[in-house]
């Protein structure tokens, strides 16, 4: 810890400095065998020195425009992308945080990105809460390459600042929903329904990326490939006999290695579903849907239905760790209910509107009189 008055104590044979300065705090060794006087002389001219580049007339810190630190930290994880240590989905959102960002800091130094002006920002950004938390490690992350860099000479801002909280969805499809839903949509679009609800891959990630080599009809299972999976797992999941023959339709149908094509060009990888799953929630009349809440349905249902241990069901979907799991095996309401009902319930007494049981059990009476 800091020490009082001149910062300068004895440590076995060896004198040292420790003093603080505008929240920072600063340790030196003064020499090894020499008196207090000699100590506090150096010390003083230590901490000269110290302050000296603090105020900034000797060395100034580096420092850096915001605007300039993002298009040198943008063009660098463009390189992490080549040698396949980041997504380019991850890069995407970078970008589309940082136009947010310069809305408020373009053209600042990143010194005078200050904590109290991001606890403004964040006020600013209270509307859109999840946007405020994805900019706030956007701009961490950049900052803390700047500093890694030697680019920037400072704290990073975003330590310790508070973030919103964000409500965790809970949205799994019913099976009467299901059977509407698969009622109304096409050949290719019901496929890749069950193969979220009863496999759990993740839509646009992995079974748009399905390739033909990757499934396996005469085993019963698919793999799903590490460059294709959010957390760059690779896993193998084996598949219901119901999805044998939709699985092959499809892969009859395609004129190129993926399983999924596009419409009226089976050469073609499809790459989207937004808008045939949009329309074909409207035509099922089905509300409040995300493609995603296919993949918590199948988890739901795995912890639910089919009675399965959460580490089973992170396996069976890929995920990395167990708390990621927790979030999409949320047991519906109804499943509450017949939990609490299916437990034996057993009648020590009774009241006078069941005519049947007047007293209660001899060993209970004979205990109560002991007692």
């Amino acid at each position: 810890m800091a020490r009082r008055g001149d910062g300068i104590y004895l440590r076995g044979k060896t004198w040292c400095l420790d003093f603080r300065h505008d929240g920072q705090r600063y340790q030196e060794r003064l020499g090894r065998n020499i008196n207090k006087t000699v100590a506090r002389e150096i010390a003083q001219v230590k901490r000269a020195a110290i302050l000296k580049g603090e105020a900034g007339i000797g060395r100034k810190k580096k420092d850096i425009k915001f605007d300039d630190a993002a298009k040198l930290f943008l063009a660098a994880m463009e390189e992490l992308i080549k040698i396949g240590k980041l997504r380019p989905k991850t890069v995407k959102s970078y970008r589309e945080n940082i136009v947010q960002l310069k809305k408020s800091f373009n053209g600042k130094m990143l010194s005078k990105i200050h904590p109290f002006l991001l606890k403004k920002y964040r006020l600013k950004r209270e509307k859109a809460r999840i946007g405020f938390n994805r900019e706030m490690a956007c701009l961490s992350r950049l900052i803390n390459w700047c500093i890694k860099e030697k680019k920037f000479e400072g704290v990073n801002p975003t330590i310790g600042l508070e973030r919103f909280e964000e409500n965790q969805r809970k949205r799994a499809l019913s099976r009467d929903e299901e059977t509407q839903f698969l009622a109304v949509a096409s050949e290719r679009l019901r496929t890749i329904i069950l193969l979220g609800i009863y496999v759990g891959l993740r839509v646009k990630s992995q079974i748009l990326h399905l390739k033909k080599s990757d499934i396996n009809l005469t085993g019963g299972y698919l793999i799903a490939r590490s460059a294709q999976a959010k957390n760059k797992m690779e896993y193998t999941i084996p598949l219901r006999k119901e999805l044998i023959q939709p699985l092959k339709a499809q892969m009859a149908r395609s004129r190129c290695e993926w399983v999924f094509t596009k419409k009226h060009d089976p050469t073609s990888r499809l790459k989207d579903i937004r808008t045939m799953f949009e329309t074909a929630c409207e035509r099922a009349k089905i509300s409040n849907l995300k493609i995603h809440d296919l993949r918590h349905t199948f988890a739901t249902r795995l912890v639910t239905e089919g009675k399965v241990d959460l580490i089973t069901v992170m396996e069976l979907g890929g995920w990395k760790r167990l708390d990621m799991v927790k979030r999409y095996a949320n047991p519906a309401d109804e499943h509450k209910v017949k939990s609490i009902e299916s437990i034996q319930f057993t009648t020590l007494f009774t009241t006078p509107e069941n005519p049947e049981v007047t007293e209660l059990p001899q060993a209970v009476e004979n205990k109560s009189v002991g007692t």
